[in-house]
């Protein structure tokens, strides 16, 4: 185990609330007044909120910071859940077609965090990969007017697709809030 005076000093470029990663003046997802009128513009504005903290999450570190995993055995790095949430995106698009499944973006199975590298060419492509397939679900996802709409050989519903990817934004933000302060000790929600 890595003695704690090796782990990076926890910071935050807040100052306002020291438990936020910026300033609400200055925080993207900031909502001021009310929320959106009806359930798919509340559904999709958390998506997108939960899409900006990702991005957040990884500004500012380079390459083999974005790489670095985070305890052994895990393979979960940064760089690995936009990889893995690039090849989820695909994934969905798969629930709702009646056509062969898209193939795997990064072919076999965990490659997304496995083979997510620490040089500048891997990073770009990781983040063009996600924002593609991110357009493309979300335009598959346009398609459908009415949310309790099922789709797919399977028959999942529109919102349980938009729930699900709510949901795995969400757990994925948490687990990009630790391997963030694991990297360089900057803290917040």
């Amino acid at each position: 185990m890595t003695p704690m005076s090796d782990a990076p000093a926890r910071w935050t470029r807040a100052t306002v609330y020291p438990d936020m990663w910026t300033d609400p003046d200055k925080d993207p997802r900031n909502n001021e007044g009310g929320g959106p009128d009806g359930e798919r513009a509340t559904l999709l504005d958390f998506l997108v909120n939960y899409r900006l903290t990702l991005r957040m999450k990884c500004e500012g570190l380079d390459p083999e910071q974005l790489a670095r995993r985070s305890v052994p055995p895990s393979t979960m790095s940064l760089l690995g859940l936009v990889r893995h949430l690039a090849e989820v995106e695909r994934d969905w698009r798969n629930w709702i077609t009646d056509d062969e499944p898209l193939p795997k973006l990064y072919g076999r199975r965990d490659a997304d965090f496995d083979e997510a590298t620490g040089d500048r060419a891997a990073v770009d492509a990781a983040f063009a990969d996600l924002e593609r397939e991110q357009a493309a679900t979300d335009a598959a996802l346009d398609r459908f007017d009415d949310l309790g709409e099922r789709a797919g050989k399977d028959r999942v519903s529109v919102r349980e697709l938009m729930v699900h990817r709510i949901d795995e934004y969400a757990r994925h933000c948490g687990h990009a809030d630790l391997l963030r302060e694991c990297v360089d000790g900057r803290v917040g929600q």
